[in-house]
């Protein structure tokens, strides 16, 4: 599992670290992986261009002595400092005596359009609100250059805690981050800036209890439900679906198909597209008599293409189950109902649905993902999963974040978020908790979404047929 820290939980853990360790060394740890990692992507160090953007924190004095360590190989390396009187001592020290170059940001545009790699140091983990406007013209050249761009730590610009970009912000290809990865590197739109992520140890010692979870293939099948030789199809958990409507019949086949691939042994569906969901799914069981009369079930679905079908939500939200609240089921369901409920409540919103719930624009939500899923979570006193190119998983206890990134971009589709439901839903009725359940069902959705896809466009229901795949691979 991959694990994210905040920026005050990082900075004591390196407080504690170097009180036990020469003074320096911290940062020559570093300064080491940080070479290594710049030494990998140019292939080739001798000869090589090396441009380092320094500003006058602790990130610039690591790539100033990465700088030193390149130029020792052979690289010819020129730092641009963005405060001559404030860059790093001993960093600078060094890439003097390894016969580095000095430059004004002024001097730079040339030397950056011929760098083969520029190194981001402007800003550390405490910057905020964007690149001043000074360092934000050094950003546009590196991204306009033919060079590769490594960031150091994080790339300047982003809110290490939060995945905000509040101005303008280094575009990285490759991010170096030392000790634990930072929350804005895994959640968006921050991470989008940070291209790909090589984490360094360095030491440092961190609480168990972090910031943010991601869940990896060992995590995932850890969690996945398996039956054992005593299951039969109520033990390994019934799920009812009450969905679709005469408008939208596919919503409720396509939540039933994702709900048949997600480990529950029976589905049980409700609503008046009980026609075309026995026709795709005839093991389906199908009820037109409402929720209350379906028969017993360990979790509900409610929502996906509902319509205006209040009294549905009204009873699923009363049963005493785990109940997963998708689509219309958000707009109708009451705030009070949810909070009420002393059975778990899993909702799913994406960012159009989130931002209607919490009365701002859809703006607001895309720029502040992680903020707004944990307001959510505490005013529906629900778990709530924030869907996105990365999904975020929050509980109403303010806990851990779990974000997960298996997807891909084809999975913005009609249907997809239905299939999601259905998975997720499932996942409850086996007894996953509703963090669980919202982050495993992620996963399996994203990297189905990807074996679906397989660089081309898929639709949902292929997305769904690919979830067997998903679920073999991440157990083998």
């Amino acid at each position: 599992m991959r694990t994210a820290y905040s920026v005050e939980t990082v900075r004591a853990a390196e407080r504690e670290l170097m009180a036990r360790l020469p003074e320096g060394a911290l940062m020559q740890r570093a300064a080491a992986g940080l070479a290594a990692a710049c030494a990998d992507v140019l292939g080739r160090v001798y000869g090589s261009r090396v441009v380092l953007l320094i500003g006058s924190g602790d990130n610039g004095g690591d790539a100033l002595y990465a700088g030193a360590r390149l130029a020792r190989r052979g690289a010819g390396v020129t730092a641009v400092l963005l405060a001559p009187e404030r860059t790093h001592p001993g960093g600078l020290a060094a890439l003097r005596r390894a016969g580095g170059t000095l430059v004004t940001p002024g001097a730079a545009e040339q030397i950056v359009r011929r760098a083969d790699l520029v190194v981001d140091g402007i800003v550390g983990i405490g910057g905020k609100g964007g690149l001043r406007p000074d360092a934000a013209p050094l950003a546009e050249l590196a991204a306009d250059s033919r060079a590769a761009v490594v960031a150091v730590d994080l790339p300047s610009g982003i809110e290490a805690d939060t995945g905000e970009v509040l101005g303008a912000a280094v575009r990285a290809d490759l991010t170096v981050t030392f000790g634990t990865h930072k929350p804005g590197l895994l959640i968006d739109p921050a991470r989008e800036y940070a291209g790909s992520v090589r984490l360094v140890d360095i030491g440092l010692e961190l609480p168990d209890q972090a910031e943010l979870e991601a869940l990896q293939h060992a995590d995932v099948a850890a969690r996945l439900p398996v039956p054992g030789a005593a299951s039969d199809k109520y033990r390994r958990g019934v799920l009812g679906v009450a969905a679709g409507s005469a408008r939208y019949p596919g919503a409720a086949v396509l939540a039933v198909s994702g709900a048949l691939r997600g480990g529950a042994g029976a589905v049980r569906y409700v609503g008046p597209a009980g026609d075309a969901v026995i026709a795709a799914f005839p093991e389906t069981l199908v009820s037109d008599k409402g929720p209350h009369k379906a028969g017993r079930v360990q979790a509900w679905v409610v929502g996906p293409g509902a319509g205006d079908d209040a009294s549905a939500v009204a009873e699923v939200l009363a049963a005493e189950v785990p109940v997963l609240v998708d689509a219309d089921g958000l707009r109708l369901a009451e705030r009070g109902a949810v909070r009420a409920r002393s059975a778990p409540t899993l909702m799913t919103p994406h960012a159009g649905e989130a931002a209607a719930l919490l009365g701002v624009s859809r703006a607001v939500v895309e720029g502040a993902r992680l903020a707004s899923v944990r307001e959510l979570a505490g005013l529906y006193g629900a778990t709530v999963l924030l869907k996105g190119a990365t999904t975020l998983v929050a509980d109403a206890g303010g806990g851990v974040v779990r974000v997960n990134s298996t997807g891909t971009a084809w999975l913005a589709t009609a249907g997809s978020g239905d299939v999601l439901s259905g998975l997720a839903g499932s996942l409850l009725a086996a007894g996953l908790s509703a963090v669980d359940a919202g982050s495993v069902a992620a996963y399996v959705h994203g990297l189905a979404g990807r074996f679906a896809a397989d660089g081309a466009p898929a639709g949902a229901h292929d997305v769904a047929s690919a979830i067997p795949a998903a679920w073999r691979d991440i157990r083998d």
